[in-house]
């Protein structure tokens, strides 16, 4: 059972290296899009949930994943998507967001209120354009320019103290 435990491990820690097309600042770890390894005895399965049903990276963060796998000595190996529960951006790890600040993201805030296990589903109403945090400077006095940014999960705001433009991942 340990060299099982050990090849599932090691299948892990090669996925810290696998970076977000999209995002290059995040592994598909950090991003949490990454929900299973299963070690099937003749195969690895890597289980991912795109981070939206239309994703365009989705084929490309699969070939990826498996290309690390074989390259790390871990193949043969499948990707498998799982689309539900959805992909939510709870999912995107502490270390993920500290990244993402850190490449000039701003985070996701708050929760999507989403839960895990047999709870149901909470819908949250939102506050329009809340205040989210210069990456840069850490002010709140922001606006939003754009509900889009480079791709769709991101809105493009502007600091008003800094007077830096900056993404901000939004919550979903």
């Amino acid at each position: 059972m340990a060299e099982v435990a050990s090849r599932v491990d090691a299948a892990w820690r090669a996925l810290d290296d696998v970076l977000d097309p999209e995002v290059p600042a995040l592994s598909v770890r950090d991003l949490g899009i990454v929900r299973d390894v299963i070690d099937h005895g003749d195969a690895l399965e890597v289980v991912l949930t795109p981070t939206y049903s239309g994703c365009p990276a989705t084929e490309v963060i699969e070939k990826s994943v498996v290309d690390a796998l074989v390259a790390a000595g871990l193949g043969p190996v499948r990707a498998t998507t799982r689309r539900a529960p959805a992909w939510t951006t709870d999912w995107i790890s502490d270390d993920g967001r500290r990244k993402l600040r850190e490449y000039g993201i701003a985070p996701p805030s708050g929760s999507a209120a989403v839960t895990t296990g047999e709870a149901p589903i909470r819908l949250v109403r939102r506050e329009r354009d809340a205040a989210v945090a210069c990456p840069r400077c850490g002010s709140k006095h922001t606006e939003r320019l754009s509900a889009f940014g480079s791709t769709a999960c991101k809105a493009l705001w502007r600091c008003l103290d800094c007077r830096e433009p900056f993404e901000h991942f939004k919550p979903i």
